[in-house]
């Protein structure tokens, strides 16, 4: 076909363009390209999580020795077991005591550091990274260190050769239970790695509030320092600190691999809720049904300090207006 100009002149018609293709293969199909990446994940969460958790409930209700598929039901008799008949309500006493003390000592901590990095006009990525550093090292690594070089009981140890510089005799650190010097040990080696996390989500936070704040305040006769740290940074960093202080409650009741490493194995002086669970399913009896019984009382009481810590604080409410 063809159209006519003013001047007669014939000229053929532009031709109708041909209907997009949809693209074919991994670029064009974002459905596969979303289970692709996330399958993995999910098939992985689905084995080594969600399978154990229920597996470990299920065996809760069991006569579970020696065995991972029991038919002997026995109700919440590992239940009264691990409540009655181990030093497992002991452990969680003993830890919510030692949650207690950790995590606002750790929380202050990490929240001082990140006062003092956001403050620096120079060499601020190499103090973060500095104090971030730690919590690379395994718990595993730092309890050896701590235990055989910083807080050893001979006169070799870091601890015991600065004491002595003051005519300190030498101090047994971790094998006596009398007086308690081990949860200094632990409490040090706990703030040393853990410290430098938060201070980040601290510093992330701190650099997310508006300095609009703090120019206001100061127009308003607000003075640097105590003022504004408390009227305005302290309640702009709400939602971290719940966060902060959650995770630290987590942590602390899921403590094992710095008190193993540390303390004797055989001690019942200083067992972790972990560890007694430890004990009770993998030890001589392998009672798997009361440990899987413990594992779930845990997690609950792991769940009710949550729940009513973010209650609260607050957290999921949304911001206030």
């Amino acid at each position: 076909m063809s159209t006519t100009t003013a001047r007669g002149v014939a000229q053929p018609a532009p031709a109708k363009a041909s209907p997009a293709r949809p693209r074919r293969g991994l670029r064009g199909n974002p459905t596969l390209n979303f289970w692709l990446f996330t399958g993995p994940f999910l098939i992985g969460l689905v084995i080594f999580v969600f399978v154990p958790i229920v597996w470990s409930i299920w065996l809760s209700f069991f006569d579970a020795r020696y065995t991972v598929t029991p038919s002997h039901f026995i109700g919440f008799g590992n239940y009264q077991q691990i409540l009655t008949n181990s030093n497992f309500p002991d452990s969680l006493v003993t830890f919510t005591v030692f949650a207690a003390f950790i995590v606002p000592t750790t929380w202050a901590l990490s929240l001082g550091l990140a006062l003092l990095v956001n403050r620096l006009r120079f060499m601020r990525a190499f103090f973060r990274s500095v104090f971030f550093l730690p919590t690379a090292v395994s718990y595993v690594a730092a309890a050896l260190i701590w235990k055989m070089s910083i807080f050893n009981g001979v006169r070799f140890g870091l601890a015991n050769t600065v004491m002595s510089w003051f005519g300190v005799d030498n101090t047994s650190w971790i094998s006596n239970p009398s007086p308690p010097w081990y949860w200094l040990v632990i409490v040090t080696l706990r703030l040393w790695i853990q410290a430098g996390f938060y201070m980040i989500l601290f510093l992330a936070a701190l650099q997310n509030i508006p300095p609009e704040l703090y120019e206001a305040a100061s127009i308003d006769g607000a003075k640097p320092g105590w003022q504004t740290f408390r009227y305005i940074t302290l309640p702009q960093l709400r939602a971290t600190s719940t966060a902060v202080i959650l995770l630290l409650l987590i942590a602390a009741y899921q403590a094992f691999d710095e008190f193993f490493n540390i303390i004797q194995t055989k001690a019942t002086w200083a067992q972790t809720p972990l560890m007694e669970l430890y004990k009770t399913a993998l030890g001589t009896d392998q009672d798997y049904g009361a440990g899987s019984a413990g594992a779930v009382i845990l997690s609950l009481l792991i769940l009710v300090v949550t729940l009513v810590q973010g209650r609260i604080m607050g957290f999921g409410g949304g911001e206030e207006k």
